[in-house]
């Protein structure tokens, strides 16, 4: 992974031939990182009043709708050294198993929402790097060392 992001005392690294989106929204922002096939990450900070559990739940009602048939497991972990909650979730599209998670964790900017999805057949190879990029994030708040750009 050779380039970084930094923004609202949020970043991480990500391999340079993936592509970078930042999209602004009424109450916080959300960076897409696209790979070269199918797989994506994206990070969504929001800054209203809603708390991790419930933007987890919402994250996952959201998919429900789409694919009504899915299959979710609740998860707990640490992320830039804080709980993060969420779903690691199963779903087929168009003829494809689909492994997404989804992690919710506390900023002091508010709630950052992770999604990270891979196509089975492309899991092997873009699974551990959507992992690395997870690893990677560093949250300004907790006082640790960001990566300069």
């Amino acid at each position: 992974m050779s380039l970084s992001y930094r923004d609202d005392g949020i970043a991480f690294l990500y391999p340079e031939n993936w592509r970078l989106d930042r999209e602004e929204n009424e109450d916080g922002w959300t960076v897409m990182l696209q790979s070269p096939g199918t797989a994506f990450l994206t990070l969504t900070l929001s800054r209203g009043d809603a708390d991790a559990e419930a933007i987890s739940v919402a994250a996952l009602e959201v998919l429900q709708t789409e694919y009504p048939a899915l299959e979710a497991t609740p998860q707990a972990e640490t992320i830039a050294g804080r709980l993060a909650i969420g779903h690691d979730i199963e779903f087929f599209s168009l003829d494809l198993t689909n492994s997404c998670w989804t992690r919710c964790l506390e900023t002091e900017d508010g709630i950052l929402l992770i999604l990270c999805q891979s196509n089975d057949l492309e899991l092997t190879q873009y699974g551990p790097v959507l992992r690395a990029i997870c690893t990677s994030l560093k949250i300004e708040d907790d006082h640790e060392f960001l990566p300069e750009d």
